[in-house]
């Protein structure tokens, strides 16, 4: 575990502060002896004691709070990146996960998909949200494309459509396994709150994901295990399944499917020319 430094955590949010400009803020810019905002401007800003500020900047003022180093962030604008490393210099912790909802992925990262022609790769959002694809998931693990944003969950699709359920020669240890991995995913992303209404319709819609959700199993989604799937037109293919997080991203993870033997690549191949396009 890191620990604080009040000094190199004062240095830092003056360094942040001289690089703001006071017109941004709707302050004046005349008179100043030095670049950026006034100590008393950020603790406006802040809604803190001018004083006790600029006893946190000169390293004598204390360990502050969560909420205050919260509001410091917001005052001083800081980045995700930015904010964390002033709850490490001022707490020796990063700040408590909060969940943000994705955006969507970079050109960059969907030429990363592309690039995997014959392993089919998706990347899932924190809830489990489908949000990107190449054309060897989308040919061997189903058009996403057909389906509304909202029905691209892959919880939605395990335990509603019987084409997926038919598809999972062992349907069940499956379900079991994705449960437990969503819901350790979701507490970590600290979006337990925005998936009750998820959860809620599908304890709804399958009795077998109530009970499995009832046993609040967790586990991990990065264990390297090997999946079976039956497909229509190509049979048989087994898959080795492996998840990594998105660096910069922490809401985001690649999960990438690699044919596990040469015939079951033959048999990717044989999909790919007929199959369904990438997300673009």
């Amino acid at each position: 575990m890191p620990v604080a430094d009040d000094k190199l955590f004062g240095t830092y949010l003056r360094d942040r502060r001289a690089k703001l400009d006071p017109t941004a803020f709707g302050f004046p810019s005349t008179r100043r002896r030095t670049p950026g905002l006034r100590r008393e401007e950020v603790a406006q800003r802040a809604n803190l004691s001018a004083t006790w500020y600029t006893w946190l900047e000169q390293g004598r003022g204390g360990a502050p709070s969560a909420d205050v180093l919260d509001r410091i962030a917001r005052a001083l604008m800081l980045t995700e990146v930015e904010r964390e490393h002033i709850f490490l210099l001022a707490l020796g912790r990063p700040p408590e996960v909060r969940y943000q909802a994705a955006e969507g992925i970079s050109p960059r990262l969907q030429r990363v998909l592309d690039a995997l022609v014959f392993s089919p790769a998706y990347v899932k959002n924190s809830t489990w949200d489908v949000v990107a694809w190449n054309r060897a998931a989308a040919a061997v693990l189903g058009d996403y494309e057909a389906l509304v944003p909202e029905q691209r969950n892959i919880l939605r699709l395990i335990f509603c459509d019987p084409r997926v359920r038919a598809a999972n020669p062992n349907w069940k240890s499956v379900a079991r396994f994705a449960v437990a991995a969503f819901r350790a995913d979701a507490a970590r992303a600290g979006a337990t709150t925005r998936v009750k209404a998820l959860v809620d319709e599908l304890c709804r819609l399958s009795p077998e994901f109530e009970a499995i959700w009832r046993e609040n199993d967790v586990r991990s989604s990065y264990s390297d295990v090997a999946k079976q799937l039956r497909h229509p037109l190509a049979g048989l293919i087994t898959l080795e399944y492996s998840t990594f997080a998105i660096g910069g991203r922490p809401d985001l993870d690649l999960v990438i499917y690699n044919p596990a033997t040469p015939e079951d690549a033959d048999r990717i191949r044989s999909l790919i020319g007929s199959g369904p396009k990438a997300s673009r």
